[in-house]
């Protein structure tokens, strides 16, 4: 099949369910109901096999070995940059550097680029809907610099207010940071015109991709954004893996976040010189098995092809809209007109945590809490919803037995 295939009749997506051996498992009797794939997603047997076969026929350090096992494992390896590459349209594979995921990779930016950019006074622009990761590391940068944080306000139906950001961009304006698809409400960010009005400033921008590139199709090249961090674990890959691309000029400006091996040219106890980009933000053996396990995920993802993953999700994501607002005494949070496939919702008299417990006595597993976006939840005025959140591998009929759990929570409470 070609790899970039989007032709709905060849895509069979319950021949595709079977790829997923968890999927096939009861929890607490019933038939697992997975719907926590904002979190983490499931990963297929293909992913599974291919680092499965790793560990057993080809384990060895990379980039540092002259014998035939070490050079099979890094070309392995760095097959999974070209992959990426790929994946993201990026210009060039030097564009891509591997992390533990999108938390460390936002980290590698705000600690290098922001540690050497940012001076007392100036300004980092966040939004009200991003995740603690991309939070945290900016406001310790900003304690370190001086810098100022000014924040994005989110609108009552889970919007972000452009008119308030325009008026945010300034000669002291930095860096944009904000979150493509917010994992709390949805919402698809229209990230494109943020970076064109943030570009006008002078400023570059940072897109936390993390919900974005597993359900999309994300051009960094379309978008023009200056650096994307998006995580392997959610894209049907293993967990301990991330990606940060970078535009290159500015990364050939950035200084090593990290310091030790395979990330020096040459080191002496007077000067250390660094590798070239991309090779000098990877200090240290990298997770090797993660990496080639990420190159196969990547490999399933676009033989499905990512425009038909997208119109399967929405067509999700419909059905659930459709079945929770049908359910009395259940209010979702945020109703963006573009949302990706996930819903979070309280309820009128019940704690999150306990709706949770009990969804999960029926099989289903939901997320529950302030999913690292305590400001999010200040803003709405709660302290917790429940969240589902739907990949491809999901079925109508998971989003029935969904709407007849919230029912259940319902019954159970009020009796």
């Amino acid at each position: 099949m070609n790899p970039a295939a989007d032709i709905k009749s060849v895509v069979d997506f319950k021949r595709i369910r079977s790829d997923f051996p968890v999927l096939l498992q009861k929890t607490n009797g019933h038939p697992l109901v997975y719907l926590d794939n904002a979190a983490s997603s499931q990963m297929p047997a293909q992913v599974i096999d291919r680092i499965d076969r790793y560990h057993r026929n080809e384990h060895a350090n990379v980039h540092r070995g002259i014998h035939t096992l070490s050079q099979n494992a890094t070309d392995a390896f760095e097959s999974t940059r070209s992959k990426v590459k790929n994946l993201i349209n990026a210009p060039s594979e030097d564009e891509i550097i591997f992390t533990t995921g999108t938390t460390d990779s936002i980290n590698l930016v705000a600690n290098s680029w922001g540690g050497t950019m940012l001076n007392r006074g100036d300004e980092i622009i966040l939004s009200e809907m991003e995740h603690h990761a991309n939070i945290v590391p900016w406001q310790m940068i900003a304690h370190k610099t001086g810098a100022i944080i000014r924040v994005i306000p989110v609108t009552d139906q889970g919007l972000l207010d452009l008119e308030a950001y325009k008026s945010m961009l300034g000669p002291r304006t930095k860096i944009v940071a904000v979150i493509h698809v917010s994992n709390v409400l949805g919402t698809v960010n229209p990230v494109k015109l943020i970076t064109e009005l943030a570009h006008e400033a002078g400023a570059v921008v940072l897109l936390d991709a993390a919900q974005s590139v597993p359900h999309m199709k994300v051009d960094v090249q379309e978008l023009d954004t200056d650096f994307l961090a998006f995580s392997s674990h959610k894209l049907c890959g293993p967990t301990g893996f991330g990606i940060l691309y970078g535009k290159k000029e500015i990364l050939e400006e950035m200084p090593p976040y990290r310091g030790g091996g395979d990330m020096i040219d040459k080191v002496s106890f007077e000067k250390t010189t660094y590798n070239r980009v991309p090779f000098r933000f990877e200090a240290g053996t990298p997770p090797i098995s993660a990496a080639i396990g990420t190159g196969a995920a990547i490999d399933y993802l676009l033989q499905i092809g990512m425009g038909r993953i997208e119109e399967r999700e929405s067509e999700l994501a419909d059905l659930l809209i459709q079945k929770l607002r049908a359910i009395d005494g259940i209010r979702i949070i945020g109703e963006a007109p573009e949302r990706a496939p996930l819903a979070s919702f309280v309820f009128e008299s019940i704690h999150a945590s306990d709706a949770g417990t009990l969804l999960d006595k029926k099989g289903i597993a939901v997320r529950t809490g302030h999913h690292c976006a305590q400001p999010l939840m200040k803003r709405f005025k709660v302290s917790a919803t429940t969240r589902a959140s739907l990949s491809f591998y999901n079925t109508e009929d998971e989003i029935d037995q969904l709407a007849a759990g919230i029912k259940y929570v319902q019954s159970f409470f009020n009796q």
